[in-house]
């Protein structure tokens, strides 16, 4: 494998920078001459031992030179230099690491950093930083005792802290990350036996509540620790809510809402009927509580533009075989089955709509408005890509997003029309501009991409361009579709893309595309048109009469806000207990914490 790079090549021969790339090189011509040995011809002996050196090896390539000039490029800033906001930024995108968060917490415990007065700062975890530099430990391992460390109550005094750090250090040469957050675990017992120095300041540290992605079933597991106060809570709640009997979806004459609230008698015979579990109970206690939430009003009328109810979109194609999912603004997905039993209990009206041109919806506004409309916000969720962030690699969904004026910014004289507009949550959105660090978009204007938005990251004059960069998250169903080869209408007369939306009081629009048909490139997701099928037709024969028809292939509607759109809020590290994850931003509703068995 040879290496190329612009800098390292044309370095200065006699230079340090020539010095590292001489060194590079070479470490490269080892691991050629390695790759092209026959290993089969080694004995077991042989192959059981090279394997532990070579992963040693490995380990320290990690920690002795890659973790070093990455310390080197935090005390220079190069990663702002290079446009990324921190050195997380730099890991993920720009050296490819897979878990950056990780990788940084292991860094920043174990690196020897520059202070800004140029003294050289000794690793906050020492021993842990001797082993790492040698190869011994590896990165889950590390992990592990990080995490047992972070769980060590503040009270606790320092000397009493160097001391359990190196003993968990020690424990990772020898033992397995499961193994070491057992040891841990008792460590911790030893050293606050009754809970005593464990204060408020350690519970408020610890305090977090996070909603796992959906798994291949759909599920999603909640992983909480609840200080005193919320769970005092929470068991009121759950007495009432969760008692045999009451909010038992299987059973259609269960009685709704708190047992208080119900007749005595019929919670005792539906209690006899009830044969679910404590935690069944408890689910189905919470999700009664939460569709009462939704439907009393509290949570007000609107969240960045979207009414505050459970918005779907689907496609006529998966409503009339049942089957598939849908997915949710705050994005999630749903059944197709129970999206139709939510519609039938909630009231919720379906719509269909193909925006192509102009229509009885506001559009297209120019410089009459800034911020984005109701309307906007439907078709902006409907269109291809427009259900969560459209940001590099982020997966904020479209409860979570605001509308960016992507071909031109507002202040530049910017248009608020919809194919300007793409959804960008509020830290994405704040970094738009010209400056180093800063993003540059633009709207494609040609090929398969057309009508979506590339990202660049602005770099520092003097160093490398940063490539543009797609959102491609919310793609992957129309890719595969696409790599199927279904990419003709179906059977039922109308195109597989075109959406349906559910809300408790209105819905979502469909895709909206720049034009009828499809592009050159032939991509399924840029259809428009089709005639209406059977269950197209019942649906909006549904719309009320306020709304508009217009042609057979498009339905128009108007929403008329509740009061003016108001411009999104501005937009904390997180202690997890053993083994939790890596301080960072708290993520959004469907995000695992990086190291609990279930995440992906």
């Amino acid at each position: 494998m040879s290496l190329t790079s612009a800098v390292l090549d044309a370095a200065l021969p006699g230079s340090p920078d020539a010095a590292i790339a001489e060194k590079l090189r070479q470490l490269a011509v080892v691991l050629d001459e390695l790759a092209q040995v026959d290993v089969s011809t080694l004995s077991d002996a042989a192959v059981a031992e090279a394997a532990v050196h070579a992963e040693r090896l490995a380990r320290r390539t990690s920690s002795a030179v890659t973790d070093r000039l990455v310390v080197e490029a935090s005390d220079r800033d190069v990663p702002r230099k290079l446009g990324y906001r921190d050195v997380r930024g730099y890991l993920s995108h720009h050296l490819h690491i897979g878990d950056p968060a990780a990788r940084h917490r292991l860094i920043t415990a174990t690196g020897t950093f520059t202070s800004y007065g140029g003294e050289r700062l000794a690793p906050t975890c020492p021993r842990l930083a001797e082993h790492v530099v040698e190869g011994t430990i590896a990165g889950a391992h590390a992990q592990a005792v990080l995490d047992i460390l972070k769980a060590v109550p503040h009270e606790i005094p320092d000397e009493t802290k160097v001391a359990a750090e190196a003993q968990m250090a020690d424990y990772a040469t020898q033992f397995t990350p499961a193994e070491i957050t057992n040891l841990g675990m008792r460590l911790l017992a030893h050293l606050d036996p009754d809970g005593s120095i464990t204060d408020d300041k350690d519970r408020k540290r610890r305090r977090r509540l996070w909603v796992n992605r959906q798994n291949a079933q759909l599920m999603s597991r909640l992983t909480a620790d609840l200080d005193p106060v919320a769970r005092a809570r929470l068991d009121v709640v759950l007495e009432a809510w969760a008692t045999p009997g009451m909010n038992n979806p299987d059973d259609p004459a269960s009685p709704s809402g708190p047992a208080t609230a119900a007749n005595a008698e019929d919670v005792a015979a539906a209690a006899e009927r009830d044969t679910r579990s404590r935690g069944q109970r408890n689910h189905d206690a919470l999700s009664a509580l939460l569709e009462r939430v939704l439907a009393s009003g509290m949570l007000g009328n609107t969240h960045r533009g979207l009414p505050i109810q459970v918005i779907v979109k689907t496609t006529l194609a998966e409503l009339e075989a049942g089957a598939g999912v849908a997915q949710t603004a705050t994005g999630s997905l749903l059944p197709i089955a129970d999206v139709v039993e939510m519609a039938a209990s909630s009231g919720a009206q379906p719509l269909l709509a193909v925006f192509a041109d102009h229509t009885t919806v506001p559009l297209y506004l120019g410089r009459s408005k800034r911020i984005a409309t109701v309307g906007q916000r439907f078709a902006s969720f409907a269109s291809d890509g427009g259900s969560m962030c459209s940001g590099p690699g982020c997966t904020e969904p479209a409860s979570r997003v605001q509308m960016h004026h992507a071909a031109k910014d507002w202040a530049d004289g910017g248009l608020t029309d919809i194919d300007q507009l793409v959804p960008a949550c509020a830290i994405h959105n704040r970094r738009v501009g010209p400056k180093p660090g800063q993003y540059t978009t633009r709207i494609i204007t040609e090929g398969p991409d057309t009508g979506r938005v590339a990202w660049r990251l602005n770099s520092a004059p003097g160093m490398p361009l940063n490539p543009e960069h797609i959102n491609r998250a919310a793609d992957v169903a129309a890719d595969l579709r696409d790599y199927l080869g279904h990419r003709s209408p179906s059977a039922t007369g109308h195109v597989s893309g075109t959406d349906v939306g559910y809300s408790a009081h209105s819905v979502s629009p469909s895709r909206m595309a720049d034009g009828e048909g499809t592009d050159s490139a032939g991509d399924s997701r840029r259809n428009t048109g089709a005639a209406r099928s059977s269950v197209e037709a019942s649906l909006t024969s549904a719309v009320p009469s306020g709304l508009v028809l217009v042609s057979d292939t498009r339905v128009d509607f108007s929403w008329p806000p509740s009061g003016p759109d108001a411009p999104d809020p501005p937009k904390p590290p997180s202690l997890p207990d053993p083994p939790g994850p890596a301080s960072g931003v708290d993520p959004p509703g469907g995000t695992d914490p990086p190291s609990l068995p279930d995440a992906a």
